[in-house]
C-alpha cells in the first residue's frame, strides 16, 4: 500500500513540468502535421479552411438572417438550429456513403456540393430578391444552406475516415488532436477575415458588407476542393496507404502495437420491429410543426400569452402538440427496442442531464454574435464582434493539453461535476451587464470548464457501455447534442427579441436577465450530477473492472 501511495507521488507533476509537457505536446503535433503524408495533407489542409468557413458562416448567419434577409430573431434562431442540428442528422444518413465512395471521392463531392450550396447562400444577398420569410431570398438562402447541410453529412465522417486511414497504430491518436486543434484554430482566424472583410465591403453590399463575407467563403471553398483533388491522388492514397502497412507491421513487431482483433460486434435479437406507429408520430410531428409559429401562419393554429410567476409567456398549441408527439415518438421506439441504450437508466440520465450545460456550447453562435453586436454598440467589441466571437476556439487550442495534463489522474466523474460547474459558473458574470471585462472573463473560464469535462464525456461513455456496446452507445450518446443544436435554437431567438433586440439603445436591453436564466439553466447539470452521485457511481468500480 505504502509503495502504491509512494509511486503515485513520483508519479505527480508540477505545473511547470505539464506546462513544458503541453508545450512539448503542441510541438510534436505541428512536427507530426508537417511530417505527414501527401494523402494526409490533403484532409488536414482543406479541413483547417472548412473550420475556419463552418464557424465563420455561423457567427454571421444570424445577423445575415435578421439584417439582409428580414428575418425575425425567432425565425433566424430556427434557421440556425436547421442547419447545425441538419449537419448531426445527415451524418447519421450519408456517413456509411463514406466508406463506399472513399475518402478522395467523399471529400471532393463533399467539398462541391459545399461550394455550390455557398454560392446560393451568396447570391441570395447579391441578388435583389426580396425580403421576409418565405420570400425568394429566404428560399434562395435556404436552398444553399440545404446543399451544405446534406454536403457536411459526407464531409466529416470523410475526413475522420481519412486521418483512419493515413494514421499508423502509433500516430493515429495524435492524427485526431491534430485535425480537432487546427480546426479551432481555424474558426479563430475567421473572426479576423470576417470583420475586416465585412467593414471593407459595407458600400459594396449593403447594408452591412456580410454578402461579401460570403463570397470570400465560397472563395476558400473552392481552394478546399482543389486541394483536395491535388493532394489526394490515387498515387499518394495508395503510397501513404503501404506506407502505414509496413509502419504498423514494424510496430508489431516491435512489440509496440498489438495485431488487429476482430471487434466484438454488439448483439442486437434479430426481431421483426414494425415502425410503421414511429412514422406516422414522425409525420403528425412535422405537421403541427409546419401549423406552428415557427412555420406556416394559419387560422387553424390557437396562440395566446400568459403571466406565470412574473414571466410572460407565449402558448403555441400547435408546438406544444409536436412536442408531445416526439415524446411518443421516442416512447413508442423504445418500447420496440429493449437492447436499446436508452434503456440504461444511468446512462439515459448521464448523457441527457448535460443538455442544460451544453446550451453554451449552442450559444456561441446562437445568442454571442447578437449579445456582442448590439449590446456593446459604438465599441470595439461590437465593431469586431466576429473576432470576440471566435475567443473560445483559440483558447480551448492552447488550454486544453495543459489541462488533460493537470487533470489526467483524476476521477472521470468528479471532473465532469467539477468541468461543468466551472463551465455554468461564469455566465452569471453576464448577468450583472454588459462589460469587457467580465466578458473576457467569462469566455476564460467557460474554456477552461469545457477543457476539463468534454474530453471525460466519451470516456465515460466507453467505461459505462456494457461489454460488446461500446460502439452503439458512443453513437447513441451524440443525440442529446443532435437535440440541443435544435431545441437551443428554437427559443434562443425568442430571449434575444424579449432582451436584446435589433435596434434598441444599449440603456433599454435586459442582457442581464438573459445570461441569468441561461445560467440558471446551465448550473442544472453540475448540481444533478452532485446530487446523483452515489446512485451513479453504485457498482461503477465491479462493473468497469470486471
Amino acid at each position: 500500500m505504502e509503495e502504491n501511495q509512494n509511486a503515485q507521488t513520483a508519479e505527480k507533476k508540477t505545473f511547470g513540468e505539464v506546462l513544458k509537457d503541453s508545450y512539448k505536446e503542441l510541438k510534436e503535433t505541428f512536427v507530426a502535421f508537417f511530417k505527414a503524408p501527401q494523402a494526409l495533407w490533403g484532409v488536414n489542409v482543406p479541413y483547417i479552411i472548412e473550420g475556419l468557413v463552418y464557424f465563420g458562416i455561423l457567427t454571421i448567419l444570424g445577423k445575415f438572417s435578421s439584417e439582409n434577409v428580414g428575418l425575425t430573431d425567432a425565425q433566424a434562431g430556427v434557421v440556425y438550429s436547421f442547419v447545425t442540428g441538419g449537419i448531426t442528422f445527415a451524418m447519421l444518413i450519408f456517413g456509411g456513403w463514406a466508406d463506399k465512395l472513399g475518402v478522395r471521392k467523399a471529400l471532393a463531392l463533399a467539398f462541391l456540393l459545399m461550394l455550390v450550396g455557398r454560392i446560393f447562400v451568396s447570391l441570395s444577398g447579391t441578388i435583389p430578391l426580396g425580403h421576409g420569410l418565405w420570400s425568394p431570398m429566404f428560399f434562395t438562402m435556404i436552398g444553399g444552406l440545404t446543399i451544405m447541410v446534406l454536403a457536411y453529412g459526407l464531409f466529416q465522417p470523410a475526413a475522420y475516415s481519412g486521418v483512419k486511414r493515413y494514421t499508423n497504430k502509433k500516430t493515429a491518436a495524435m492524427g485526431y488532436a491534430v485535425i480537432y486543434g487546427l480546426m479551432n484554430l481555424g474558426a479563430f482566424f475567421s473572426g479576423f477575415i470576417s470583420s475586416f472583410t465585412r467593414h471593407a465591403s459595407v458600400n459594396l453590399f449593403p447594408p452591412n458588407g456580410l454578402t461579401a463575407v460570403f463570397w470570400v467563403y465560397v472563395v476558400l471553398t473552392a481552394l478546399s476542393l482543389i486541394l483536395t483533388v491535388v493532394l489526394i491522388t490515387r498515387k499518394s492514397d495508395k503510397e501513404a496507404v503501404e506506407k502505414v502497412i509496413k509502419q504498423n507491421e514494424e510496430l508489431v513487431r516491435n512489440g509496440e502495437a498489438e495485431e488487429e482483433k476482430k471487434e466484438e460486434e454488439d448483439t442486437k435479437p434479430k426481431v421483426k420491429i414494425n415502425n410503421v406507429p414511429i412514422i406516422i408520430y414522425s409525420l403528425l410531428a412535422i405537421v403541427f410543426f409546419l401549423l406552428s409559429d415557427f412555420g406556416f401562419k394559419n387560422s387553424i393554429n390557437q396562440v395566446g400569452d400568459i403571466r406565470l410567476f412574473g414571466i410572460d409567456l407565449h402558448l403555441d398549441v400547435a408546438f406544444i402538440l409536436f412536442v408531445i408527439m416526439l415524446v411518443v415518438a421516442s416512447w413508442d421506439y423504445l418500447k420496440r427496442r429493449p437492447w436499446h441504450p436508452f434503456r440504461d437508466k444511468r446512462f439515459t440520465f448521464f448523457i441527457f442531464i448535460l443538455v442544460p450545460v451544453q446550451t453554451l456550447f449552442a450559444h456561441n453562435w446562437l445568442t454571442l454574435p447578437y449579445y456582442l453586436d448590439r449590446a456593446f454598440q459604438g465599441t470595439v467589441v461590437s465593431q469586431y464582434f466576429e473576432v470576440f466571437t471566435n475567443l473560445n476556439p483559440i483558447l480551448i487550442f492552447i488550454l486544453t493539453p495543459i489541462i488533460a495534463g493537470l487533470t489526467a489522474k483524476a476521477n472521470v466523474y468528479t471532473m465532469m461535476i467539477w468541468g461543468t460547474l466551472v463551465m455554468s459558473i461564469p455566465t452569471f458574470l453576464l448577468a450583472i451587464g454588459p462589460h469587457v471585462g467580465s466578458f473576457l472573463i467569462y469566455v476564460l473560464f467557460m474554456t477552461i470548464g469545457e477543457a476539463m469535462w468534454s474530453p471525460r464525456f466519451l470516456q465515460w461513455i466507453a467505461e459505462i457501455a456494457p461489454k460488446g456496446k461500446v460502439g452503439l452507445y458512443m453513437g447513441v450518446g451524440q443525440f442529446p447534442w443532435f437535440l440541443d443544436k435544435v431545441v437551443t435554437g428554437l427559443y434562443s431567438g425568442w430571449f434575444l427579441e424579449k432582451y436584446c433586440p435589433k435596434g434598441v439603445p444599449v440603456s433599454d436591453l435586459h442582457t442581464g436577465t438573459l445570461w441569468f436564466i441561461y445560467g440558471l439553466i446551465a448550473i442544472i447539470t453540475p448540481i444533478s450530477l452532485w446530487l446523483a452521485k452515489n446512485w451513479m457511481l453504485k457498482g461503477f468500480k465491479t462493473k468497469a473492472e470486471g
